[in-house]
């Protein structure tokens, strides 16, 4: 997300009207040691269905302004807040069983395929398929020791440049490997894993570092120094320190840490310890815990901050919800309702709205970041677990654990 002036954005989004309106054979979801825990309820709003559209293309309301000196135009970027989603396409592929996607700044979406299908799969902004990248390495290419090795990517990160993508796999296959860890994981001797570098030029595999037992979510700091893994089975966090792309530490955090969110100015770093119903706080100067996050609900998954570093919005998996923490202690949290299930969510480019999918109830909700309103609902494939949005079209990707990639286009004014 571009880093902006969020406070001004949400009170020019303010003043525009706003509708409120595991078995076998199917991939495992997250485990967790929280019970449900219901907040507020959710205003009544009506669930929009997307029905697949012919592809769209996604403009801006341009304005000109014209003296007696000088002829100036100037674009204003109508903000995400005001406007409505709808489907343009859905991706299905032999090859897809995204547990996530990415874009990069030039329009490349990533989505990792865990052990199911051993790619990542690389589309442009369109949605047409670039390049599929297997997931076995030999881990001597890359000055690591071992056999020839399979992946499983999970999630990944973007270098703020755009010139790299990490990949997080969840385990390892190959000889000599146990590859037993899974999502019930309690502490114990988990195998390590391996985060893959990517070239978003090349669109091949140029280097690997080891990290922690089961790596999920990764963060890049915003000046591109470091890079943090959340270790699942680990109870961790590994840094990875960037230009020399080696593991520098492992911070001890708790049960099953998941999601991660850096500030603006790379100084702290927070992270989800979603088993443990905690989010941390971490130094990034000294690399060591710096305290907890009051108000972060039950099982949190995914962090996102604001444009300003203000708020923390907080994903409670088991919980239904999502919140909005004010960090600097001024108001009061803000609890919504939303559907079944809660993973991933991320912010608008302008940062008006949240977009977040619910994995049982095969939706994704459009909030309104300044209060947590649920502007729009749209139907989503089976088992939603990813979203992310591509910013020079200002597209919303669905990855859909079922098999497929959906992409939705902000289109005319909100009803």
């Amino acid at each position: 997300m571009t880093r902006s002036p969020a406070i001004a954005i949400w009170l020019i989004a303010l003043a525009i009207p706003a509708a409120c309106a595991d078995t076998a054979g199917r991939p495992t979801g997250e485990a967790a040691t929280e019970e449900p825990t219901l907040a507020d309820e959710a205003p009544s709003v009506a669930t929009t269905l997307a029905e697949p559209q012919p592809a769209v293309t996604t403009t801006t309301l341009a304005t000109t302004t014209t003296t007696t000196e000088a002829t100036t135009t100037s674009t204003t970027v109508v903000p995400a807040s005001s406007q409505t989603l709808r489907l343009v396409d859905t991706i299905a592929d032999q090859r897809l069983q995204p547990k996530s996607v990415v874009a990069t700044p030039s329009g490349l979406l990533f989505a990792q395929n865990m052990m199911y299908r051993h790619n990542v799969m690389v589309l442009n902004e369109l949605g047409e398929i670039v390049q599929v990248i297997d997931d076995e390495i030999d881990p001597s290419s890359y000055g690591l020791e071992g056999p020839v090795v399979r992946g499983s990517p999970v999630e990944a990160a973007v270098a703020p440049d755009g010139r790299h993508v990490y990949v997080s796999n969840y385990k390892l296959y190959g000889p000599g490997y146990r590859s037993d860890a899974d999502d019930d994981c309690d502490a114990g001797d988990w195998e390590d894993s391996l985060v893959f570098r990517i070239d978003t030029e090349t669109l091949a595999i140029d280097g690997a570092v080891a990290v922690g037992a089961v790596p999920k979510f990764m963060a890049v700091t915003p000046d591109g120094r470091l890079l943090l893994v959340a270790n699942w089975c680990g109870f961790d966090v590994s840094v990875i320190d960037l230009a020399s792309f080696t593991e520098v530490t492992r911070l001890p955090v708790g049960r099953h840490p998941r999601g991660l969110a850096i500030s603006a100015d790379s100084s702290t770093a927070y992270v989800a310890v979603m088993g443990a119903g905690i989010i941390r706080r971490i130094d990034i100067a000294s690399l060591t815990l710096d305290g907890d996050v009051d108000d972060a609900g039950p099982t949190p998954r995914h962090l996102v901050l604001s444009d300003d570093d203000q708020f923390l919005f907080v994903t409670n998996n088991y919980g239904d919800t999502v919140r909005r923490i004010d960090l600097t202690g001024r108001e009061s949290p803000v609890v919504r309702s939303v559907p079944s299930r809660p993973r991933t969510m991320v912010a608008s480019d302008d940062g008006s709205t949240l977009y977040v999918v619910s994995y049982d109830a095969d939706l994704l909700t459009v909030l309104r970041a300044a209060d947590l309103d649920i502007l729009q609902q749209l139907t989503t494939g089976d088992r939603p677990i990813g979203v992310t949005v591509e910013e020079r079209t200002r597209s919303v990707w669905v990855a859909n654990y079922s098999g497929s990639l959906m992409r939705f286009a902000l289109t005319g004014d909100a009803q």
